[in-house]
C-alpha cells in the first residue's frame, strides 16, 4: 500500500510538471502567434528606417527607427556597465570571501530582494536623484536606472555559475603560486564563460523590455540621440504611446513594434547561444 501511495504521488507531480511545461509552451505559442498575426501586415521597411514624422501617432507617416536606436543603446550601454561592476562583485563572493559565509549569504539575500523590487520604484529612485543632482532626461540618466536594475540579476546569475565550479581549481591555482586575482579572471572566468554569456543574456533581455524604469529618465523623442545628455525613445515607451492612440492603424503599429522588440531579443539569444556552444570546451591553462 505504502508503495501504491509513493507511485501515485510521483505521477501525480510528474503529470503536473509535464502540465506546466506544456502550459507556458502553449501560453509562448500563442503570445508570438497573437504579435505575428496583428503585427506582420502592419510592419515595413519605412517603419523600421524612418524616425517619426508629424502626427505619427495619429496614423501619419514615420517609422520607429528612433526607438529601436534607443532601445539598443540603453540595453546595450546598462548591460556592459552591469557587466563592469557585477562580474568582479560576483568573483569577489566566490574566491575572496569563501570563507566568510555569513557574509556572502546576506549579500545574497540582499541582492535577491534587490531583484524583487519593481523597475517603477527604480525608475522613481532614477528620477529623484536626477532632480538632487539637477540632471534632465537623457540617455545617460536611463543607462544608469537601468543598469542599477538589472545590476542584482548580472550578480546572482553569474554567482550561480560561480558556485558550481569545483573549489579545487581554487586549491590547484594557489598552490601554483597564483594570487586569488589571477586565479578569478584566468580560470574561473574562462571556466565559466557559457554561464556570464547567459547572465549577460537575462540581463540585456530584462534592461531592453523594461518601461517602467526609463519612464521618468530618458523622457522621450522623434530623433536618435547624439549625445549620453539627449532624451531618448524606446520601443517598450513607443509600444505605450501607441497602443494609447485612438486610431486602430496606430494601435496595429504597436504590435509591429512589439514584434520588433521580440525579434531583436531572439536575435541575442540566439548569438548568445552560439557563443556559449563555442566556449563550452573551453580549457584552463593557469
Amino acid at each position: 500500500m505504502r508503495k501504491f501511495f509513493k507511485l501515485l504521488e510521483e505521477r501525480i507531480f510528474q503529470g503536473l510538471m509535464i502540465l506546466a511545461t506544456y502550459g507556458i509552451a502553449v501560453v509562448l505559442f500563442v503570445i508570438i502567434i497573437s504579435i505575428l498575426i496583428k503585427g506582420l501586415p502592419s510592419l515595413s521597411w519605412e517603419m523600421l528606417s524612418q524616425t517619426p514624422k508629424g502626427g505619427f501617432y495619429f496614423g501619419k507617416e514615420g517609422g520607429i527607427l528612433n526607438a529601436i536606436i534607443g532601445s539598443l543603446y540603453l540595453a546595450f550601454g546598462s548591460t556592459l556597465l552591469a557587466l563592469l561592476i557585477g562580474l568582479p562583485v560576483a568573483l569577489y563572493m566566490n574566491i575572496h570571501l569563501l570563507n566568510r559565509k555569513k557574509l556572502v549569504n546576506t549579500i545574497r539575500f540582499l541582492l535577491d530582494l534587490l531583484w524583487g523590487v519593481p523597475s517603477i520604484v527604480y525608475g522613481a529612485f532614477g528620477f529623484s536623484v536626477m532632480i538632487f543632482l539637477g540632471m534632465r532626461n537623457s540617455l545617460l540618466a536611463g543607462i544608469i536606472t537601468i543598469t542599477l536594475f538589472i545590476i542584482p540579476i548580472m550578480i546572482r546569475a553569474i554567482d550561480e555559475v560561480l558556485k558550481s565550479v569545483p573549489r579545487g581549481l581554487l586549491e590547484a591555482s594557489l598552490s601554483l603560486g597564483s594570487t586569488r586575482s589571477e586565479t578569478a579572471y584566468r580560470v574561473f572566468v574562462k571556466q565559466c564563460i557559457p554561464g556570464i554569456i547567459t547572465a549577460v543574456l537575462l540581463a540585456f533581455g530584462r534592461g531592453i523590455g523594461d518601461a517602467a524604469a526609463v519612464l521618468f529618465t530618458t523622457g522621450y523623442t522623434d530623433y536618435i540621440p547624439t549625445s549620453l545628455s539627449h532624451p531618448t525613445a524606446s520601443l517598450p515607451l513607443a509600444i505605450f504611446f501607441q497602443l494609447s492612440s485612438p486610431v486602430p492603424e496606430v494601435k496595429d503599429r504597436a504590435y509591429a513594434s512589439a514584434l520588433v522588440l521580440t525579434i531583436i531579443i531572439l536575435v541575442i539569444s540566439i548569438l548568445s547561444r552560439i557563443l556559449s556552444r563555442r566556449f563550452q570546451k573551453t580549457k584552463i591553462n593557469f
